[in-house]
């Protein structure tokens, strides 16, 4: 395959439309929500309105006929700016509409993604549950049918750290559910489709967080929760290979979002290091903070070529599980690093929160533990050496 990843014109083009809106419109405003802890939903409606939460998914279905990559380009460029609208973007698209794209019934694809593709409706994806992150085959949620084969769903567990599950304008949340046994007593996980208001799902408060202060995570509860049998996403049973797809996806886009908080330190620390002076002269003249801007930039960089890569693997058909583990995992630990040094460049200002290099530092860590902690990626990775 080509290992050129320079953009398209039109990838190009949609890439500095994004870094326009976010520089323009969510950079003057997200520190005032963030600091509130408050959902931005006029700035939520504005990444709809331009077709952010479409962009991969076909016209048929209210959607901008993009590409996974562009997607990921635009998590990069919100993410430079700001990671609670990057997160917003990424959950709504890779974990709450692409279920329904990958797995779906086309009567499916046609009752929910136009909501979702034009940002009206945002989509969650419930899969982790208090005693069950990295672990999710430990799934204790549970589905019955009511009545046998055809009848309803009811559902009864408990999900944790669920993005985008309880806003005004959250549409639904696939779950992933026990709805059997296999004959080993190993569980069969499916999928369903449960919209927001359902009678007996209860959304808790959201969390009082470390970062991502401007986006919404909660826990949510299902007492004998009942939907109807159509809700089943794909074949039941194949829920559990279904998450594993949907992760792998996402890692490309957490990757992206890790790329643009480690790019957006480096951009913050360029602009304060010109103007900062001490003993006399900007601080950017000293050998160390430039040699700390060249690391990031560095960084940054290789980040970017990792997540790019898988995504272009992926875009191809090829192979992409082992090389979206690597992009996670490294640009993950590039924006934790980069977010380090960035606030040290600052000194006493990075630990101000009207400094955005303190809400970047704040929210890099949740990057190496979401979609897939590093220590996951490392099990995948090195389960490829052994399996070449």
């Amino acid at each position: 395959m080509s290992l050129d990843h320079r953009l398209t014109p039109e990838h190009e083009e949609l890439r500095r439309t994004v870094e326009a809106f976010a520089h323009d419109v969510v950079a003057p405003k997200i520190g005032e929500f963030y600091e509130r802890h408050e959902f931005p939903y006029d700035i939520v409606r504005e990444m709809g309105r331009m077709g952010l939460f479409g962009l991969p998914f076909p016209e048929e279905y209210g959607g901008m006929g993009g590409d996974y990559l562009a997607l990921c380009l635009a998590i990069e460029e919100l993410a430079r700016v700001d990671s609670s609208v990057a997160i917003t973007l990424e959950a709504g698209v890779s974990l709450g509409a692409m279920p329904i794209f990958r797995f779906g019934t086309e009567e499916q694809r046609r009752r929910w993604l136009p909501a979702l593709c034009s940002g009206e409706a945002l989509g969650a994806f419930g899969l982790t549950e208090p005693d069950c992150g990295s672990d999710a085959g430990g799934t204790r949620t549970t589905a019955v049918r009511d009545g046998g084969d055809g009848g309803d769903w009811v559902i009864n567990g408990t999900k944790s750290f669920i993005t985008n599950s309880g806003t005004d304008i959250t549409g639904l949340i696939t779950v992933t559910a026990v709805t059997g046994r296999k004959p080993d007593g190993s569980p069969l996980i499916s999928t369903i489709v449960v919209p927001a208001g359902t009678p007996g799902l209860t959304v808790a408060p959201g969390y009082s967080k470390v970062g991502w202060n401007a986006s919404d995570t909660r826990e949510l509860s299902f007492v004998d929760v009942r939907v109807p049998a159509s809700h089943l996403l794909g074949e039941e049973g194949r829920g559990y290979a279904q998450f594993l797809r949907i992760l792998d996806e996402g890692r490309i886009a957490i990757a992206a979002m890790a790329t643009g908080l480690a790019q957006g330190c480096l951009d913050e620390s360029l602009s304060y290091a010109a103007t900062r002076t001490a003993f006399g002269r900007p601080i950017g003249d000293n050998q160390v903070i430039e040699f700390k801007l060249a690391d990031m930039a560095t960084r940054a960089y290789t980040a970017r070529i990792a997540w790019r890569d898988a995504a272009s693997r992926l875009l191809a058909g090829e192979s992409f599980k082992t090389e979206a583990a690597m992009a996670k995992l490294h640009a993950s630990d590039v924006a934790v690093t980069n977010a380090r040094e960035a606030t040290q460049i600052h000194g006493g200002y990075g630990f101000m929160n009207e400094y955005p290099v303190a809400r970047m530092w704040r929210d890099a860590k949740i990057l190496e533990i979401g979609e897939g902690t590093s220590e996951v990626q490392r099990m995948l990775i090195a389960r490829h050496l052994k399996a070449a």
